[in-house]
């Protein structure tokens, strides 16, 4: 009997410990299998990345040059997004994906200005939010945490639907859209003509990688503590395992440096970065 209590004993000390190591386990540790967005969910959850992100500073877009669409999409509801369309009819489209914070004035503004310098080609800028737009980043945070991956995946499918069948699409888009940006390109499979992807967390399985029909151009920051150097290095051996056209530009710079909202926005490597990503996409989607 007391080798019985004795044995009872240390297996609730077990227990014990074990309850105790999963509570002090890190809220950002990413299981290899999860998704490359679920991760970056649970990457949002960490404080430490969170208050890389100051709030945004106060901005509103003037003279609108696009406007609000909504359209179908597969799950049976509908998505909005801003569009600004070519001059002239083009089957070129550019889906442009937010930041953490949501469709704001900064993302249109700078939908805007990709659609006056890459040149011929429809831009729509996504709404994986339905509507919601973060102010501060405790807010951003629950965003992104209750983004359901099969919804978001439902409004870039729409937009691809709504681009038609001759398509030729690029992706592009920062932070949380960056990571969308690559999974996008892959929903859009042989439309997928070119995907940039500012500082966003990288797909890491290499069978889904094989998928991938576009070139990519990934624009990242030494700086980054969460997007860090070396998954951008192990992003990049895994491209070239799959055998895709990958072209990697690191800056001396910090998360978001990009993001003219940003307190901490570097405009030296904002502008070199922007200037290659236009090159990028004329290159891939207009020749």
């Amino acid at each position: 009997m007391k080798k019985i209590t004795v044995l009872m004993g240390l297996l609730c000390l077990f227990m014990m410990q074990r309850a105790v190591a999963q509570e002090k386990m890190p809220c950002c540790v990413k299981p290899a299998s999860a998704e490359a967005t679920t991760q970056f969910a649970m990457l949002a959850n960490d404080k430490s990345f969170a208050e890389k992100h100051e709030n945004p500073l106060p901005f509103t877009l003037q003279n609108k040059a696009g406007k609000k669409i909504t359209y179908k999409t597969p799950d049976g509801k509908t998505a909005s997004a801003y569009e600004i369309k070519a001059a002239k009819k083009t089957d070129n489209y550019l889906l442009v994906i937010h930041e953490w914070w949501g469709l704001n004035d900064y993302i249109m503004q700078e939908a805007e200005r990709l659609h006056r310098e890459v040149g011929d080609v429809n831009v729509i800028a996504l709404d994986l939010y339905d509507g919601k737009v973060a102010k501060e980043r405790e807010q951003a945070m629950q965003y992104v945490q209750a983004v359901d991956n099969e919804r978001a995946k439902a409004i870039i499918n729409g937009a691809i639907g709504y681009a038609g069948r001759d398509a030729d699409i690029a992706t592009i888009g920062w932070c949380f859209g960056g990571g969308w940006s690559l999974q996008a390109a892959l929903l859009a499979g042989e439309e997928a003509k070119a995907a940039v992807i500012y500082y966003g967390m990288p797909e890491r399985d290499v069978e889904k990688l094989k998928k991938l029909e576009a070139p990519v151009l990934g624009i990242f920051a030494e700086q980054d503590g969460s997007i860090t150097p070396a998954i951008v290095q192990e992003f990049e051996a895994k491209m070239k395992e799959a055998d895709n056209d990958v072209t990697i530009k690191m800056y001396d710079a910090v998360h978001a440096f990009a993001n003219p909202s940003n307190p901490k926005y570097d405009k030296v490597a904002a502008e070199n970065a922007h200037k290659l990503a236009v090159e990028f996409l004329q290159k891939h989607l207009l020749d």
